[in-house]
């Protein structure tokens, strides 16, 4: 037997740290290499840590709900396979063992000292975004560790836990400027539930829909406008093909896959809202990936169509089926996930006919597309029936202004009402 560890693994191309949703396993617990210890959860994904050992589960280091970085321990592990570095050969080679446990106890002592000073980026963001001195704060995790539950009680609860510190003049860092703004996580916590009430636990995919939304609020100056849209002749052409596109294909013809080729043709020529903020720069990104939104009960995810404008309707809309398909079945990957740089929203799905959507951070601007309603309309004078739809557009003002927001969606516009029978190819 030797111990050994389990460390976070790399969940995915530029994902730094994961938080532990949930542990699948506890102390005692006797586990083959590959099952899955940890439902893990990041800003891309939710995923399933596997066992890179058969054994039994000796300690668990990390708590649910803690960020741990890309890297860091875990959890324990005795092995079921001997350790020929673990395993003294001779009285010679067991002094030399008890010597390395000694260095290795005193190794570890460092290391939990240098641990105390070791902050996840999770921490540091909650730190920096509400002014938050951390040396003012216990930390509950291993070897003193600061932890993001640290960091929320601390703003809920304004004070530092050592009774010590109690005694210090207050000052400005005490008093978080969340407290001040009251941001709906600190609305949140001042809620009492009543006799009756159901209080549903806020974690996994929801903590960090949660999460990801307060950021964007917060640090991007939203703004908006719609535009309407006479989307009849791509709607007849539309539900001319559908039933014979969907008995060759094998799957829907929808027209949200005409509102995603009309967005990438547009973004081509408008680049600016293909851009994300970095800082002290703007990136303008030289690819089109668009993000799609993809409700799953109280879940909500954003797989990405890469490469949109370089594709046919028939390839967007094979996109879209097998992506919502994989959301909704749990096998979505983190790499279906990341390469967002323009998200489009199909809430007209639900009937919604105007709408404000949350921009997708770091992204420029979201495109929300909205229900097609079929109303009256004057054309030369006469009332006609057609296939109306709002496209409402919020825009990151520090990138964007308006001028190019509505000569964009100018373009948008023009594209979809071009489109009939004799302009639309899908293939």
């Amino acid at each position: 037997m030797s111990v050994e560890k389990i460390n976070m693994p790399q969940l995915g191309e530029s994902v730094t740290e994961g938080t532990i949703n949930t542990w699948l396993v506890a102390v005692g617990d006797k586990v083959n290499k590959y099952d899955p210890i940890a439902e893990v959860m990041t800003d891309k994904v939710n995923a399933e840590v596997p066992s890179s050992f058969s054994g039994v589960i000796k300690e668990l280091i990390a708590e649910e709900g803690e960020t741990v970085e890309v890297g860091q321990l875990m959890c324990y592990i005795d092995t079921e396979e001997s350790s020929s570095a673990s395993k003294p050969k001779s009285s010679e080679d067991s002094t030399k063992t008890n010597d390395n446990i000694e260095n290795d106890t005193n190794s570890k002592e460092d290391v939990n000292k240098s641990m105390k000073k070791r902050y996840s980026p999770a921490v540091l963001r909650l730190a920096q975004e509400n002014d938050i001195d951390l040396t003012m704060i216990d930390g509950s995790g291993r070897a003193g560790r600061i932890t993001r539950k640290d960091v929320e009680k601390f703003m809920k609860e304004g004070t530092k836990n050592d009774p010590k510190e109690e005694q210090k003049e207050p000052s400005h860092q005490t008093i978080p400027k969340v407290n001040q703004s009251g941001t709906p996580s600190v609305r949140s916590n001042s809620i009492a539930s009543e006799k009756g009430d159901k209080e549903i636990p806020v974690k996994g995919v929801r903590k960090a829909i949660a999460d990801n939304m307060v950021r964007s609020k917060q640090e991007i100056p939203h703004a908006w406008m719609q535009v309407e849209v006479d989307v009849t002749n791509m709607m007849k052409y539309r539900n001319s093909i559908k039933d014979k596109f969907k008995s060759d294909e094998g799957y829907s013809l929808t027209p949200f896959a005409f509102f995603i080729k009309a967005v990438s043709q547009a973004l081509r020529e408008y680049p600016e809202l293909n851009s994300a903020w970095a800082g002290d720069k703007i990136i303008q990104k030289k690819d089109i990936h668009l993000s799609i939104a993809v409700a799953k009960e109280n879940e909500l995810f954003v797989p990405v169509i890469r490469h949109a404008d370089e594709k046919t309707i028939k390839a967007v809309a094979r996109d879209i089926y097998e992506l919502a398909n994989k959301a909704r079945n749990g096998k979505l990957s983190s790499e279906d996930m990341q390469g967002g740089t323009f998200t489009v929203n199909n809430t007209g799905t639900f009937g919604s006919v105007s709408s404000m959507g949350v921009i997708n951070h770091p992204q420029a601007a979201i495109l929300q597309v909205e229900s097609i309603v079929r109303k009256p309309v004057i054309i030369d004078d006469m009332f006609a029936a057609r296939d109306m739809a709002n496209l409402s557009l919020s825009l990151d003002h520090r990138i964007l202004d308006g001028l190019v927001c509505g000569r964009f969606l100018a373009r948008v516009k023009e594209i979809l009402e071009g489109m009939n029978v004799d302009t639309v190819s899908l293939y």
